[in-house]
């Protein structure tokens, strides 16, 4: 049953926020932003109520609030580790082209590689935006709890939130098409470069299967080409038997390259390399590097995809990114 507000001088000193017909509708907020700005994304039924929640709290948008964005455009947040990574630049172009084509605007914030940033991170994007797209870390839990609601895609990662979507790549056909590659040349004694902090285990985890007990080690670095300059060189110290080395990127790769060239090695005579993400600095090497390739523009095309799906009140499937070996001169 409905009740008239009270025009109490607690009620006129609290403004009635877009939160507060959220609650009352029984949606998210950015549901309720949805169906008042009118966006065709929405269901007939779930717009009514919100609007009649509306009119019930006497709600008014804030003239702050109808000055951030057309109130005919839809917005999508999009979360990356860090834009000079020069993996992300290929899918922040996908996800702003397939954005663009539907109309949509894109707006890019970075974690900086701190997963500690992420709640509050998305408590901020969620207010501006209509759903958001995002490389995350934090349990899902603590996820959702951040994003009240609002339509979330996550990106190279499986989630089990059924009110998530999702974007992950084919790693473990990726990584056992490198190692029975690297077996095909001879090699028997393999090793993998990784990055832990990275939160990424599916590499090594697909590395470990693959390689069985050709794997002979697995040497901890941080992300970066100066993390595989140090893994090389642990790596000749503990086990200096190994020809072929699978590292966790292109990024880590092209750290042990150079390592490899500074230590006297020859490439890939007597050191085998594959990296994993198909960069196109990889090309710049001499010989240049074989890598497990991922099309990263396509990745960001299917986020919007999913998006659009999450904000027609679709429950998507999850999307897969294929995987493949790019052959080039490191093995």
């Amino acid at each position: 049953m409905e009740t008239e507000p009270q025009d109490t001088a607690a009620n006129a000193a609290k403004r009635v926020t877009l939160r507060d017909v959220a609650r009352l509708a029984g949606v998210s907020h950015q549901t309720v932003s949805r169906a008042i700005n009118d966006k065709g994304e929405i269901d007939p039924e779930t717009r009514r109520r919100v609007l009649d929640a509306a009119r019930q709290l006497r709600y008014r948008p804030s003239r702050f609030a109808r000055g951030l964005v057309r109130p005919d455009t839809t917005t999508v947040g999009l979360i990356v580790g860090d834009v000079v990574n020069p993996f992300f630049p290929e899918l922040i172009a996908g996800v702003i082209d397939a954005a663009e084509q539907r109309g949509w605007k894109t707006l890019i914030s970075t974690t900086q590689y701190d997963t500690a940033r992420e709640p509050d991170l998305l408590r901020s994007l969620a207010g501006q935006v209509d759903a958001l797209i995002g490389y995350l870390f934090q349990p899902e839990d603590v996820i959702a709890t951040a994003v009240e609601g609002t339509p979330l895609v996550v990106m190279s990662r499986r989630p089990r939130d059924p009110a998530f979507g999702g974007v992950d790549i084919d790693v473990r056909t990726g990584v056992r098409a490198a190692v029975e590659h690297l077996v095909s040349r001879g090699h028997r004694r393999v090793a993998m470069i990784d990055c832990p902090a990275a939160s990424d285990p599916a590499r090594r985890e697909s590395f470990a299967a693959a390689a069985g007990d050709l794997g002979v080690a697995i040497i901890d670095v941080e992300q970066s080409m100066a993390g595989g300059e140090a893994g090389l060189a642990e790596l000749r110290r503990a086990h200096p038997e190994v020809t072929a080395v699978f590292a966790f990127n292109d990024m880590v790769a092209t750290g042990v390259h150079r390592a490899a060239r500074r230590a006297g090695l020859s490439v890939p005579e007597d050191l085998a390399l594959v990296g994993f993400d198909g960069l196109s600095l990889g090309e710049l090497l001499e010989p240049p590097l074989t890598t497990v390739a991922i099309d990263k523009r396509q990745m960001g095309e299917l986020a919007v995809a999913q998006v659009q799906r999450l904000l027609a009140g679709e429950t998507p499937p999850l999307a897969l990114v294929r995987a493949g070996l790019l052959v080039r001169g490191t093995t």
